[in-house]
């Protein structure tokens, strides 16, 4: 048996008491040793539902010398104070999306990490999630020909008021909430950034906080993206790939239950006509893409395994693209990213 990571717990979310904690609890490679809440009720009520002995303040969780990884899951607008405050006291670093609110902050909460020498990750889950991997087989295998647009959508119905997605300056927004999963999931497509994005953002008069948006990106080798998210929608959690000779199409690409079987539509034409057209589905079994995010976490601080990609150097390139997103919306154009200070 592989030596356990620690983990303390930043922010009694409801993620993390649906999701993260129960996929630390199932790792071999990670154990819950701390709860932390910025009331001690609250730590205590929430360690007793994770037969958890050790509890307290987001203080007591980064003096605690035996806590190895720290889960941050406090609004997003706080991300960047606790992430390098645990930076600092040694602690590994895994960060509830969007990791934070610009990416000066970002860049802030990287190169603390760098300097003290510990590893930080944005918690998109769903890109550990086995479907995706099996998108991009197909694309490599010429299934739809050569892929040229992104298409990707996720919303949901209305979040009551006083939810804190509605507090902007605790982060809130649902650019941030929501928009940030299609964004990412076309640069993992792709496997490039875009060059630039043009946004556009509806603002709620009374909050102040974006409610729904849409976006255009531009890549390289003529491929485009086109996202929409939206807080008071119909759900939708989708993306698809249109190509030279078909469509993937992903129904469930984002918020994926782990007792939930996911469905790839495969479009495709062999006779470029109508008649030709033809439809695969395929299946993908049930997967807890919380838990191979946390193992794969695990596995690359403890150098058992490496990750697929560099958590620090995507976290900033995500988070570039979501400054030009912002940009873009606040000055009603269209922004390189290369207008982005590094």
């Amino acid at each position: 048996m592989n030596k356990k990571l620690k983990f303390g717990i930043i922010g009694c979310s409801s993620i993390s008491e649906r999701s993260t904690i129960p996929a630390i609890q199932k790792s071999s490679f990670a154990e819950l040793e701390m709860v932390g809440s910025r009331s001690e009720t609250k730590a205590k009520e929430f360690a007793k539902k994770f037969d958890c002995v050790k509890f307290g303040s987001y203080e007591n969780i980064l003096d605690d010398n035996d806590i190895d990884v720290v889960y941050i899951s406090t609004p997003i607008g706080t991300h960047e104070e606790w992430a390098i405050k645990a930076a600092k006291a040694g602690k590994h670093v895994l960060c509830e999306k969007s990791s934070t609110v610009s990416f000066k902050s970002a860049k802030k909460m990287v190169d603390t990490c760098i300097d003290n020498k510990v590893r930080i990750l944005e918690g998109f889950m769903f890109r550990f999630h086995p479907q995706h991997k099996k998108v991009k087989d197909l694309i490599s295998d010429h299934s739809i020909g050569k892929s040229f647009l992104f298409n990707g959508n996720f919303g949901f119905p209305t979040f009551p008021k006083g939810n804190i997605r509605y507090d902007l300056k605790l982060g809130g927004g649902f650019l941030n909430d929501c928009g940030c999963y299609p964004i990412c999931a076309s640069r993992i497509i792709f496997e490039k950034e875009p060059r630039g994005v043009m946004c556009n953002l509806f603002i709620d008069p009374e909050t102040g906080v974006d409610v729904r948006g849409h976006s255009y990106m531009v890549f390289d080798d003529q491929k485009a993206a086109s996202v929409s998210f939206a807080n008071g929608n119909f759900y939708q959690a989708n993306y698809q790939i249109w190509g030279s000779e078909g469509i993937i199409e992903l129904e469930r690409a984002y918020s994926v239950p782990p007792d939930f079987s996911t469905t790839i539509n495969v479009h495709s034409n062999q006779k470029n006509d109508w008649s030709g057209r033809q439809k695969d589905m395929l299946k993908i079994s049930p997967t807890n893409h919380f838990s191979i995010m946390v193992d794969m976490f695990c596995n690359e601080i403890m150098g058992i395994e490496s990750a697929t990609y560099n958590f620090e150097e995507d976290l900033l390139n995500q988070a570039k693209v979501m400054e030009a997103h912002r940009l873009s919306n606040k000055e009603n154009r269209f922004v390189n990213l290369s207008e982005i200070p590094a």
